[in-house]
């Protein structure tokens, strides 16, 4: 792996020029996580996904993107930037990024809310570089066995892997849909796309209290392993 925002420019040159490279770009969001979790916890998450795919890959990891578009979580607190500047900022990263003759890049995505402006941006970028960029946008949490939630057990396990700055006194049950039908799920979805405190009541989607960093470790690895073969896939055709 190389971190580029901790390398030189001479050495940086040297690389590409030696070697035809992948870049990483990881996505993430300043969003509320209930009281246990911090705000960073999405960008937390993504950079540490794509740092280890980096590793393992010997890619070109970019900073994380730390704002993404999280106003469905207000009144609670968060940092929005909207769908259109985070597509222009994206866009713009990987035009760079081919002026600089790196050619295929991952978009790593860790926020929900980040989907719908990462949608076709591979097909947007195509068309703009006439064909001469390769660029795959991918979420993580499509790439683990259990179901994604927001600030519960998942979310928690993965931060307690990851970082000290979890409270774990302080987390509590949010919204759980067990029991429930697909159709009030999705309909819960829709809402809270819209208003996610109206949706969870406390911000919390799931059920962080017996969250451990063992569970962590191992969703993390889980994820790291696929998300590394899909990866690959995308650039060989085959899997590692």
């Amino acid at each position: 792996m190389v971190d580029i925002k901790s390398q030189f420019d001479p050495n940086l040159r040297k690389l590409i020029s030696n070697k035809k490279q992948v870049a990483v770009i990881p996505v993430g969001s300043i969003e509320q996580h209930g009281p246990h979790l911090p705000v960073s916890t999405d960008s937390d998450i993504v950079t540490e996904v794509a740092k280890k795919i980096s590793e393992k890959y010997g890619y070109l990891l970019l900073p994380t993107l730390n704002y993404g578009v999280s106003y469905e979580h207000a009144p609670f607190f968060n940092l929005s930037i909207r769908e259109s500047t985070l597509r222009t900022i994206l866009t713009d990263l990987c035009t760079s990024l081919l002026s600089n003759n790196i050619k295929t890049i991952f978009i790593i995505n860790g926020h929900h809310g980040n989907l719908k402006p990462i949608k076709n941006l591979d097909v947007k970028l195509k068309k703009i570089t006439k064909n001469k960029l390769k660029v795959f946008p991918l979420s993580y949490w499509y790439f683990m066995e259990r179901e994604f939630d927001h600030a519960g057990f998942v979310e928690t396990s993965l931060m307690l892997a990851i970082s000290k700055n979890v409270k774990m006194n302080l987390a509590k049950k949010g919204l759980d849909t067990e029991g429930m039908t697909k159709q009030e799920i999705k309909k819960l979805g829709r809402l809270a796309n819209q208003s996610f405190p109206k949706a969870t009541k406390n911000g919390i989607w799931g059920d962080p209290r017996k969250a451990t960093k063992r569970d962590g470790q191992v969703i993390l690895a889980k994820i790291v392993k696929n998300l590394g073969k899909k990866c690959q896939t995308c650039l060989t055709g085959r899997s590692s």
